[in-house]
């Protein structure tokens, strides 16, 4: 094991999160790593069809020697031979596993993307899969909110939904159009300033006009009684399986924040309004610039920039320290997380250029 950097897949939450960012900053560095103990915390330990695609993702991209890249694999050596090459790539969830998979292709995407982000070039990404998974995030979370948030720190990304995917069959697929930049600029949202607008979408694929519309009304009419005009859009959509779900994007003086609820057979289109709608709201009401998952996904981004990256957050998550964790066993960054009484946090990324 000389050489190789180990990390314990069990630490802190123990979950994907730490092979996704451990897969990119291994691709960045070339540094070589062995992930032991994967996903040891979740139900179904080991990788998962959206994780074996990350892994082939990564290894793409620095043409990497892998050991234990397999379905319910626990341990990974991956081994990067190249640097990161710019170029066409594609990648569907579905060839990871017999009878094809629903995972999040969004996942993969942020896999490959901080790489992408600083090799010189321009790519181009399809993946095909799950675009609107629940527990993961939508597409209209990162075309809406994290995309742009990282385009204020210099990365230069565009993201199409060419067909949506849904639980349990997925063929969604996503296009994503990434010009390498050859620095990073740090991030400073200590706070969210004046809420300015509320838009969202509410979809319903493959299901009756009604279920998005419901969600529609009834979300825009809880903002509406807490001080909020929103504007939602009402999309019917086709896909290769039934799915709803509404996203919501709080636009601030200084930030963005998304929040989305995903629904279900027995689940009434309300509950998923007042779901994300109370999501939105327990934010507002904190006054963060950030909410936790944005925080949680702006860590590695702040890594890799030149300075100290600062932002507020509504609350500090085990995803968010754990992430942390991972960047700084790699030497790019020290982390400070400070809690504050009232459940917030300040998150201070001092990156080592």
């Amino acid at each position: 094991m000389t050489g190789f950097l180990i990390i314990d897949g069990s630490h802190g939450e123990g979950g994907g999160q730490i092979l996704r960012s451990t897969l990119s900053l291994s691709a960045i560095t070339g540094r070589p790593v062995r992930i032991e103990n994967l996903r040891a915390n979740r139900k179904k330990p080991g990788l998962a069809a959206q994780h074996l695609t990350s892994v082939r993702a990564a290894a793409m991209l620095c043409a990497a020697e892998m050991k234990g890249a397999e379905l319910g694999s626990q341990t990974l050596q991956f081994i990067p031979r190249k640097p990161v090459r710019a170029g066409d790539y594609f990648l569907d969830v579905a060839e990871a596993r017999e009878g094809g998979s629903a995972g999040a292709v969004m996942l993969v995407l942020q896999t490959l993307l901080p790489p992408l982000a600083l090799a010189a070039g321009g790519s181009i990404v399809i993946l095909r899969g799950g675009t609107h998974v629940d527990m993961s995030p939508s597409y209209d979370y990162v075309h809406d909110v994290w995309l742009p948030t990282l385009a204020r720190m210099g990365v230069r990304a565009e993201l199409s939904l060419v067909r949506s995917g849904w639980y349990p069959v997925g063929r969604g697929e996503v296009r994503l159009r990434i010009e390498g930049a050859e620095k990073l600029l740090p991030l400073r949202l200590e706070h969210c300033g004046p809420l300015r607008a509320v838009t969202g979408r509410a979809l319903a694929a493959n299901l009756p006009a009604h279920i998005c519309e419901r969600m529609a009304y009834h979300a825009s009419d809880l903002l509406e009684q807490a001080g909020m005009a929103a504007e939602i859009e009402a999309v019917v959509m086709k896909a290769a399986c039934p799915g709803a779900g509404l996203y919501l994007t709080a636009h601030y003086e200084n930030s963005l924040a998304g929040f989305g609820a995903q629904g279900k057979r027995g689940k009434p289109a309300e509950q998923v309004a007042e779901e994300a709608c109370f999501a939105l709201l327990h934010h507002y009401r904190s006054g963060a610039a950030l909410e936790q998952h944005l925080a949680d996904q702006l860590i590695l981004p702040a890594a890799l920039c030149r300075g100290e990256s600062v932002f507020g957050v509504e609350r500090i998550s085990p995803h968010l320290v754990t992430n942390a964790w991972v960047v700084e066993r790699f030497g790019l960054a020290r982390i400070d997380i400070a809690p504050a009484a009232d459940g917030t946090g300040l998150i201070k990324v001092l990156a080592s250029g």
